[in-house]
């Protein structure tokens, strides 16, 4: 037989949390109206970066695809030119840039493990949380939806590399400008 304690106050005190929560007033939040911001850490839409003279960073490859534990990503690499005649230019500093570049936010679950694998630090996360579309198809962003816009002092890729003699120059940090001929001017941009 059970005792009274068991009979009256355990029933009680099981509903502790919800009869001392009954009489607080409610907190609203009034999103959109009122978009609060997000933690400095916060992982959001990804974004596509660029050097400082708009040459895209991503060199096609490939290891954000491998790294995407939901197969959210899609990159095909393509080989830049630098001859004359070729029509496809110079797109990145490396031997290959990513001529095609698709993120499905369909299936994307924002883990962060795709930057986590760029060698380039090319992909990177940011606070852009609303990510809500009424249409299947606008959800899976391509290249240009994701490439980072261009900043004054950056050209329009494709062209030749404005920051250094070679592809090393730019992974080292060692970047300088081609008008800049005196000494002292290395690490700028």
């Amino acid at each position: 037989m059970a005792s009274l304690k068991e009979q009256l106050w355990d029933p009680v005190a099981g509903f502790g949390v919800t009869f001392r929560t009954m009489f607080r007033k409610v907190v609203t939040e009034q999103y959109p109206e009122d978009k609060r911001p997000t933690a400095p850490r916060f992982h959001g839409r990804h974004q596509l970066n660029r050097w400082p003279d708009g040459l895209e960073k991503c060199i096609g490859c490939e290891l954000c695809a491998w790294a995407c534990p939901a197969d959210a990503i899609y990159v095909e690499g393509a080989s830049n030119a630098d001859g004359p005649g070729d029509e496809s230019g110079r797109f990145s500093p490396g031997e290959r840039y990513g001529r095609v570049y698709q993120i499905n936010y369909l299936r994307c679950i924002l883990c962060g493990l795709c930057i986590e694998a760029c060698p380039t630090r090319a992909l990177t996360m940011t606070n852009e949380y609303e990510l809500a579309d009424n249409n299947r198809a606008d959800l899976i962003y391509e290249k240009s939806d994701l490439l980072a816009p261009l900043l004054p002092g950056m050209e329009q890729p494709p062209h030749p590399m404005r920051l250094g003699e070679d592809e090393g120059d730019y992974y080292r940090g060692t970047l300088r400008r081609q008008d800049d001929d005196g000494p002292g001017n290395e690490g700028t941009a």
